[in-house]
C-alpha cells in the first residue's frame, strides 16, 4: 500500500487543503460551487453516496469512484472518510489521470 500513487497523491491533496471530506461537507462543496471532482471508495454506503451523486449530478461536477475501500482511503489522510471531494483543478486532472492509468493496468 506504500507504493500506491493514487493514495499518495490523495494525501499531497489533503496537505495542500484542497481536499475536503465527507458526505456533508462535500455535498456542501459541490453545492457551493468549491468542488471540482468528487470521489468515492468503493464500498462506501448507498444511502451516504445518494445525496452526494445527486448534488454532482446538479451542479455538473464530475463523481468516480475509486478502486480503494473506506479503509484504505481513511489510512491514507489519516481520517475515516470514504467521500471526498478536490476542489483544485489541478489535482482533479492529476487524480483523473492516476484513476485512468489504473485502470489500464
Amino acid at each position: 500500500m506504500s507504493n500506491d500513487k493514487l493514495l499518495s497523491f490523495l494525501g499531497l491533496c489533503k496537505r495542500a487543503g484542497c481536499l475536503i471530506s465527507g458526505a456533508d461537507t462535500v455535498t456542501r462543496a459541490v453545492c457551493d460551487g468549491k468542488a471540482v471532482l468528487v470521489l468515492y471508495a468503493s464500498d462506501v454506503s448507498d444511502n451516504s453516496l445518494k445525496q452526494v451523486l445527486r448534488a454532482a449530478h446538479s451542479h455538473d461536477v464530475p463523481a468516480r469512484m475509486l478502486p480503494r475501500s473506506k479503509e484504505e482511503l481513511s489510512f491514507a489522510l489519516g481520517k475515516h472518510c470514504g467521500i471526498v471531494c478536490t476542489t483544485d483543478h489541478g489535482f482533479a486532472k492529476k487524480i483523473l489521470v492516476l484513476l485512468s492509468d489504473q485502470q489500464l493496468n
